[in-house]
């Protein structure tokens, strides 16, 4: 079973999304970054784009992000965004 990592995604004004995930995909202003567990600290620039996050189970969660960070640290990922909102899940 794969390691996983606990995931926060907040807007400006609330939470969107929290939870245990196995990989969080984010596009930043350098480009798509994809965080597995063991991903070394970092701090990033979201770009305007998806979060797609990969459950435990499989399933998938899709968020809409745009203007704010992404951290990593310790198995720990923090999305915050000016606007950010769940647009879907499979």
């Amino acid at each position: 079973m794969a390691k996983s990592l606990s995931v926060s995604v907040v807007s400006a004004d609330h939470q969107v999304w929290t939870g245990e995930a196995t990989m969080v995909v984010a596009k930043t202003v350098e480009g798509e970054i994809g965080i597995l567990a063991g991903h070394e600290p970092m701090l990033a620039i979201l770009a305007v784009g998806d979060v797609r996050l990969t459950l435990p189970d499989g399933s998938k969660v899709l968020a809409q992000a745009e203007d704010g960070f992404l951290s990593v640290d310790n198995d720990m990922v923090t999305i915050v965004a000016r606007k950010a909102e769940l647009v879907g899940s499979k």
